[in-house]
């Protein structure tokens, strides 16, 4: 396959996945992926495409400068994706949510994300954050806005009153750290809810956590292969 096909390939496994784990709203949220060497031309998903049922073939090319309407792809998609990918040339996939647990946390006002288990050390220093929700992200500027908020030294955004944003170099790398950043804020919230004094881990020991993550060896390949196996087998009609 060659590299639009393969992008084609794992961002219709990344939204059928996210689907599965309920880390969707329906029609709503968007994935994309660049295609081009500068990361001006990306895949996103079509306006009114359920995630549980985009195919490969369902995803759409916009060009990063081209902020006109397009009937195939929702406004907020073209201005908030369209900034990230034209302004952080890091961001290759970008993943926005509103998943649950991370956006209950986004929610809680001043809050950072906490030191609280193995998974969150993940993303120690890693995460900026939005602490002011504009609405929707109906004009090219609001994109512009929050791209320069997540910045070119952080992967992950946090959005006041609203979801998250992940990029990363690939789609498999962005879904693990959607995939770990959902589990971590899912303990938060449980450990949050016993009104229980919490034992937080220690900044130098998050620091070291975060860099065994990283340099793990193929933990997200391995992680978004065993999801395409398991679609291959159950829903293979996603890559058509």
């Amino acid at each position: 396959m060659d590299v639009e096909q393969i992008a084609r390939r794992d961002l219709a496994v990344a939204f059928r996945w996210a689907a599965r784990l309920n880390m969707h709203e329906a029609t709503a949220n968007h994935f994309s992926v660049a295609v081009s060497p500068d990361s001006q031309n990306f895949l996103i998903n079509p306006a009114g495409r359920h995630f549980s049922q985009v195919r490969a073939s369902d995803l759409v090319v916009v060009n990063a400068t081209d902020t006109k309407s397009n009937a195939n792809v929702d406004p907020t998609a073209i201005n908030l994706h369209g900034q990230i990918h034209k302004l952080l040339p890091h961001a290759k996939c970008i993943l926005h949510t509103h998943m649950p647990y991370t956006t209950a946390l986004a929610c809680l006002r001043n809050f950072e994300f906490l030191m609280l288990d193995q998974n969150a050390c993940r993303f120690h220093q890693r995460i900026a954050y939005d602490r002011d929700y504009c609405g929707m992200a109906l004009e090219a500027s609001e994109g512009e806005r929050v791209a320069l908020v997540l910045g070119e030294s952080k992967n992950v955004l946090f959005l006041a009153n609203h979801g998250v944003i992940v990029v990363s170099n690939s789609v498999a790398e962005a879904f693990d750290e959607l995939y770990y950043l959902e589990k971590a804020a899912q303990l938060q919230v449980l450990a949050l809810s016993t009104g229980r004094e919490l034992a937080l881990i220690d900044d130098q020991t998050a620091a070291l956590v975060c860099k065994q993550w990283l340099e793990y060896p193929k933990s997200a390949e391995h992680h978004f292969a065993a999801l395409i196996e398991i679609l291959d087998q159950e829903s293979p009609e996603y890559k058509n």
